[in-house]
């Protein structure tokens, strides 16, 4: 069963600016009816607990570098670190479902445990998730956990998006080895 963590409740609105309002029951309840079924699948699981094997222990210090080198070079021509992350088959998977959702989903990404990406349907602005609510609001609280998140401007896609992210758990062992983050275009939810 789902625990919603966090809904972020502002609604202000201003003459030509658009602020953070909150994502509608039908966002959260489409992750639940159609992401849920694959969320936490072996393709998943295993590629997230691949990658826990290689950065499990890494330094902050690494870990910043590491993104860094992702913010460097996100539109560049030469983009090794990002290459290895998108050219997953995990990637590719997520891109399926991006492009199949009709317009809903804008993007998705999945974290490891240290909060790094592991593949994404699209690039996203920086490498590590670790100090993001998407990320501290789902990994740190358990299995079954999920954050609603505002819907607002989000400036890699493009549109009026809200993110609900989810913990991920290794079937096997009943522990949380990474998260998810779903991006809805909110223009199909309202």
């Amino acid at each position: 069963m789902f625990r919603t963590l966090l809904i972020s409740a502002p609604l202000v609105v201003a003459a030509s600016v658009a602020q953070a309002v909150d994502a509608p029951p039908a966002m959260r309840a489409f992750v639940e009816s159609n992401i849920m079924s694959w969320a936490e699948s072996p393709k998943v699981i295993d590629a997230v607990i691949a990658q826990n094997a290689k950065t499990s222990g890494s330094s902050e210090a690494q870990i910043l570098e590491w993104d860094g080198q992702w913010r460097a070079q996100v539109g560049q021509a030469d983009q090794p670190l990002i290459a290895e992350v998108m050219g997953t088959e995990l990637s590719a998977f997520l891109g399926e479902q991006v492009a199949a959702s009709d317009g809903r989903i804008t993007e998705i990404f999945v974290m490891d445990a240290v909060g790094l990406n592991v593949a994404a349907s699209d690039v996203t602005s920086d490498y590590w998730q670790g100090d993001e609510a998407k990320y501290t609001e789902t990994f740190n609280s358990g299995s079954g956990a999920v954050f609603v998140d505002a819907v607002e401007f989000d400036e890699s896609t493009q549109s009026y998006q809200g993110q609900i992210s989810i913990s991920l758990t290794d079937p096997a062992t009943g522990d949380v080895v990474g998260a998810m983050t779903i991006g809805l275009n909110a223009e199909a939810f309202f």
